[in-house]
């Protein structure tokens, strides 16, 4: 496993000149305030942290959200934090000196909340014209459920999403938080965010971006949308070729009661599969293309798996084109052979954690900070981004753990 020891990259020569290409990757000397929220906000800002952006994530005092010490926090770090009661006479103004030395503001309040504090787009627009205001909710800016609570769960439900997931004749399976949350939310917000910066580069102005999980859960559903137009998938579960619906794409239990991954579509991979396990030339064997069959065949398949733990498969597996991995819970994944070779979790500060991703040839993300402690950079920052005023408003102490302003919407 690699260690995140928090160094910047060395820094290379740009092509065709003398200057030193700025380390630390590439969103080095990129600014971004984040007013501090849960969930999807604060890993899209770490998102943008990881690949070197200068993150200022403005905490609040209070109980914070999750109720961990932050210094387990990992979505905060490669960030530095103040902290402000926005609800303080004087505290939106703070955020706007930051905002006029800023590229980038995320936020992740309810519709309207952030303009009753001060720091709504129109107020840092006009501040900073060039800004790119980056919205994360989950239900969005308009529409009837615009103002009303809701987490992942509601947002992946209406979207169709969470309703593809789980067995035929159970309960829709809830895949944590990881599908409304970060992949609808948050890396919908970073491609915004980078997609309007990429405009203000090229002379345009800034704007607002509007990232609403129900819109970017719904857009990860577009194939299966044009499977069903097609008639090549039904509005089911587990009746598809990617739902666990065939016997060829599914989880089996070992005789160790873990689990392996199997899924080889292609008919070299299952013929190799089947070699494997022992059931190639059975003639009792259904064949795969009959859909009348399947529930035999799966039982053929779970009956095998059966006779062996996990790693006794994984023996017999190792090196081959079947298609199968087994099912890792979150402390095992970092010390698969694959993934440790790639470097996919680093130890920083003695806590295991996922690497920045993606990976860039000439300018790599690190881990650079762990994760940011409330208000314990405000002096630091005040200094860096040029806005003294702002020490002298918060003071130097750190602060209480934070918490986001009224509810967020997502």
């Amino acid at each position: 496993m690699d260690t995140g020891t928090g160094g910047g990259t060395t820094a290379d020569a740009v092509p065709g000149t003398d200057a030193p290409q700025p380390a630390g990757g590439p969103l080095a000397g990129l600014r971004v305030v984040e007013l501090a929220g849960i969930g999807p906000g604060p890993f899209a800002a770490m998102i943008l942290g990881d690949l070197g952006a200068d993150v200022v994530r403005v905490d609040r005092p209070g109980s914070g959200w999750p109720h961990i010490d932050p210094r387990w926090d990992t979505t905060n770090r490669n960030k530095r934090s103040v902290l402000l009661d926005l609800k303080r006479e004087g505290a939106a103004e703070r955020v706007l000196d930051l905002v006029e030395r800023a590229d980038v503001l995320l936020e992740g309040y309810r519709p309207g909340v952030a303009e009753r504090l001060g720091v709504g787009p129109d107020a840092c627009l006009t501040r900073n014209p060039r800004l790119v205001y980056g919205r994360m909710t989950g239900w969005g800016q308009e529409g009837p459920l615009a103002h009303r609570a809701g987490h992942d769960i509601d947002y992946i439900a209406i979207t169709g999403a969470l309703g593809v997931i789980g067995p035929a004749d159970g309960r829709p399976a809830v895949p944590a938080n990881l599908l409304g949350d970060y992949a609808g939310g948050s890396l919908y917000l970073a491609v915004g965010v980078l997609a309007a910066l990429h405009r203000v580069r090229a002379g345009g102005a800034g704007q607002v971006v509007d990232a609403a999980i129900v819109d970017g859960t719904a857009h990860l559903t577009t194939m299966l949308h044009g499977m069903m137009a097609a008639g090549a998938w039904q509005d089911r579960r587990e009746a598809n070729l990617l739902d666990g619906g065939t016997p060829w794409y599914d989880t089996y239990a070992a005789a160790d009661g873990r689990h392996l991954a199997i899924g080889p579509l292609e008919p070299r991979f299952w013929e190799e599969f089947l070699d494997l396990v022992g059931l190639a030339g059975d003639p009792t064997l259904p064949d795969r293309e009959d859909p009348a069959r399947r529930s035999e065949l799966r039982a053929a398949i779970a009956a095998r798996i059966a006779e062996r733990t996990r790693e006794e498969w994984m023996e017999v597996f190792a090196g081959t084109e079947a298609c199968v991995a087994p099912v890792l819970s979150l402390r095992e994944a970092p010390h698969h052979p694959h993934l440790a070779a790639r470097g996919t979790f680093v130890e920083h500060d003695g806590l295991v954690q996922p690497a920045p991703a993606p990976r860039f040839s000439a300018t790599p993300g690190t881990v650079r900070r762990g994760p940011a402690r409330p208000g314990a950079d405000v002096v630091a920052v005040a200094r860096d981004w040029g806005v003294p005023g702002l020490a002298e408003f918060c003071g130097s102490e750190p602060l209480p753990a934070p918490g986001a302003p009224d509810s967020p919407g997502a």
